[in-house]
């Protein structure tokens, strides 16, 4: 069980968007001095990470939530709600960056994941959130190769291995039903490339 929490951690939904910045610097074409890049990370790291760690800190101290894991769907509502506002923001800040204009797509395309999760929730069909993230990512990387041009297929080989490792973790701890866990991953899978088509 100690491995599953572990990996769930890692990978956690709130960690991914810094892990994809950072991959995307290493990989990318793009020409950003030390200081810019320092700065691009900065920003996503707290709007992605503190700014909802925070979040669910409040929500917990009010009684909004039970504990971290957010395990119902009433639960989940409100802070999904917030990360689609904050990914958003993050979406139309990149938006504006010709030089790394390619990465409002994977807040974008986050906001579209988020999205279709949260239409799910009147159903009582709960995605996983840890998958969705993961697919995110496997579907932004896809498409940053066609953007770009460059050979990453390792990468996304290494994060499609990582994303059979989250799901077994995520159906060993009992979070998610098989169900839910391809729901929230195929989701993310393709929500990069709708961002990316549709605006």
């Amino acid at each position: 069980m100690r491995w599953h929490k572990f990996i769930s951690t890692i990978l956690h939904p709130i960690v991914m968007p810094t892990i994809g910045i950072l991959l995307y610097f290493i990989f990318s074409p793009i020409t950003l001095n030390k200081q810019q890049q320092f700065t691009v990370v900065s920003v996503v790291f707290v709007a992605t990470y503190l700014i909802p760690l925070l979040l669910l800190v409040f929500l917990k101290s009010i009684g909004y939530i039970k504990s971290f894991r957010v395990h119902s769907i009433s639960e989940r509502k409100l802070p999904v709600f917030l990360m689609m506002t904050l990914f958003m923001f993050l979406g139309k800040l990149f938006a504006n960056m010709s030089i790394v204009k390619d990465l409002s797509y994977l807040f974008y395309g986050t906001v579209f994941g988020l999205g279709f999760i949260y239409i799910l929730f009147p159903f009582k069909i709960k995605g996983s959130l840890h998958l969705l993230s993961m697919g995110i990512a496997v579907g932004y990387f896809l498409l940053f190769k066609q953007l770009q041009a460059v050979y990453i297929l390792p990468i996304v080989i290494t994060l499609i291995l990582f994303s059979g490792l989250l799901a077994n973790s995520r159906l060993q701890l009992k979070a998610h039903t098989v169900k839910e866990v391809y729901i929230g991953f195929f989701i993310g899978l393709f929500s990069p490339f709708i961002a990316y088509y549709i605006l």
